[in-house]
């Protein structure tokens, strides 16, 4: 059971929700600013940067989906892709050679066409900058403009993912003599020369339903409608995402009418609410929350082996975090492919077995325990309070002797810490950039190039490369579907069997909002697809 007084970070305290009432703090508007077809958003933001090139979080799938396009999408069935840019596309036979026609009614923001070569530098700067989510482009050779409205794109070997990697917010097209002309560039030396960001921070060179017209830091976002936007016109003709840190005041702006929507509420929070002109709904999610181990972090004093990883999984009652942290909305999720994608079925749940945890600590020559420090962000995320979580991690692993040290930090110096000397255990999140397990291989595996084997040491660490996981890489790239579905189901066995990422929850997602306001839903390409939203 939850123990009182746990649930919220000490940030979310009833002074900052009565100045939330008010519209003073935080940045929040009084409740007439809501009132217009302006839509307002509470929301705990993430964002690294705006740079579409760049970017790689949460808030901005939600951003960039709603200022850029994509050549395809994924529709609202969370599974089926769908023209985007591209109207239409064909296959090389032998997988290496995808050929996309351009929808000719596609115009940027400022009325120019969508053409070739806005494709063909958008996605070779997205693979040149090695930033973000760079490593979705990384199987692409080249990059062919056959005409105006005619793109082929030449993979280095098959990849039956390549459609959906694209896909995801971060395959953003964009405006390329306008970026060009402010500094970025896309060749092979783009991470050395380009100069995009610092303009992209301020203005958006899409061709999305919105652009963006401001952004301040740790304040809001602010978007308006695209006049020039060539598919339906967007509802509403404005959206704010204001920055509310914490679940309790994001519930007290969105019921005091502050905000339409709140985007971090949990379930707990939701249960609370009063206010007759307040919806929430409870939704599965393909999000998760994990701990992670990092074996070649020089913090350590002890040599983090896999005997010794195995222990800490062993040792973490993971039913016992699912009521703590969600009051049990929430499912257990087996391996770092979220339950519902392929090759997930039958995978084994984890479960607390504290003897089995002892006797590997004893074997491996650490009967007593050992201390692990644990950065982390202090942040919530999918009504998940990161800090709380850390908590009944710390006090689970105290029963078999490991002491952890709890050291919340805010992103930037994560992100900083994590690539850098890495972090002996932490906590962090993931969504889906597309439906396709073979991002959580290429992002979660053992093997080299992928996310977590950098942070976890990678070469550094005698053992860690995953032989068997890099094969079934290789195979996966000409498998059938059918062949594909087993394959991500091997992969997630040896993930599981890694023990660096350990995945704790798989929250059901609360959709907070205001009566009047529909298209609310969970997207897979982007948490909340902003142009679907209508204000009554």
């Amino acid at each position: 059971m939850m123990q009182p007084g746990l649930r919220f970070s000490p940030a979310a305290g009833p002074a900052l929700a009565a100045l939330a009432l008010l519209g003073l703090g935080a940045g929040l508007p009084g409740p007439a600013a809501a009132q217009d077809d302006t839509i307002v958003i509470a929301r705990d933001n993430d964002f690294n940067t705006l740079d579409p090139s760049r970017s790689w979080c949460d808030s901005c799938q939600i951003y960039l989906t709603a200022v850029y396009d994509q050549l395809v999408r994924v529709g609202a069935d969370n599974e089926t892709l769908e023209p985007r840019i591209a109207s239409g596309w064909t296959i090389s036979e032998d997988g290496t050679r995808y050929t996309f026609t351009l929808d000719p009614d596609a115009v940027f923001s400022d009325g120019s066409p969508v053409e070739a070569k806005d494709v063909a530098f958008s996605l070779l700067r997205l693979k040149n900058l090695k930033a973000g989510a760079s490593f979705l482009a990384d199987g692409i050779a080249a990059i062919d403009a056959v005409d105006a409205r005619t793109v082929a794109v030449t993979l280095t070997a098959p990849d039956p993912e390549f459609l959906g990697k694209v896909s995801s917010p971060y395959g953003a097209i964009i405006n390329a003599d306008l970026a060009a002309e402010h500094g970025a560039t896309a060749g092979a030396d783009a991470a050395e020369t380009d100069r995009g960001e610092e303009w992209l921070l301020e203005n958006s060179a899409g061709s999305g339903a919105y652009v963006l017209e401001s952004y301040r830091p740790d304040d809001e976002l602010r978007l308006a409608a695209n006049p020039n936007y060539w598919r339906a016109a967007p509802d509403a003709s404005a959206i704010v995402i204001r920055e509310v840190e914490d679940a309790v005041s994001q519930m007290q702006a969105l019921q005091s009418g502050a905000v339409d929507i709140a985007m971090q509420v949990d379930a707990d929070t939701a249960a609370t609410v009063s206010a007759p002109d307040v919806v929430t709904e409870l939704v599965p999610s393909f999000n998760f929350v994990y701990v992670a181990l990092s074996p070649g972090a020089k913090a350590l004093e002890v040599e983090l082996t896999r005997e010794l990883r195995e222990a800490v999984a062993l040792a973490i009652d993971y039913e016992g975090v699912l009521e703590f942290t969600t009051g049990g909305a929430a499912n257990l999720i087996a391996s770092p492919i979220p339950p519902g994608f392929p090759g997930t079925k039958g995978l084994p749940m984890p479960k607390q077995d504290l003897a089995r945890a002892k006797a590997l600590l004893a074997e491996a020559g650490q009967p007593d325990g050992f201390t692990l420090i644990a950065a982390y962000p202090e942040i919530n995320i999918y009504g998940v309070d990161l800090s709380i979580m850390m908590q009944k991690v710390q006090q689970d692993l105290a029963g078999i002797g490991v002491e952890v040290q709890l050291e919340p930090v805010t992103f930037p110096v994560w992100r900083e810490r994590v690539g850098g000397d890495h972090i002996p255990l932490t906590a962090v999140y993931f969504a889906p950039d597309y439906y396709g397990s073979g991002q959580y291989a290429g992002y979660f595996g053992m093997i080299p190039g992928a996310g977590w084997y950098g942070r976890a040491g990678g070469d550094e660490v005698p053992g860690l490369k995953n032989a068997a996981m890099m094969a079934l890489m290789e195979e996966v790239r000409t498998a059938s579907p059918e062949a594909a579905v087993d394959l991500y189901h091997r992969m997630a066995l040896e993930m599981i069997s890694d023990r660096v990422i350990i995945p704790l929850v798989n929250p059901s997602l609360v959709l907070a909002y205001r009566k009047g306001i529909s298209g609310m839903r969970y997207a897979v390409c982007c948490n909340l697809p902003l142009e679907e939203l209508v204000k009554e």
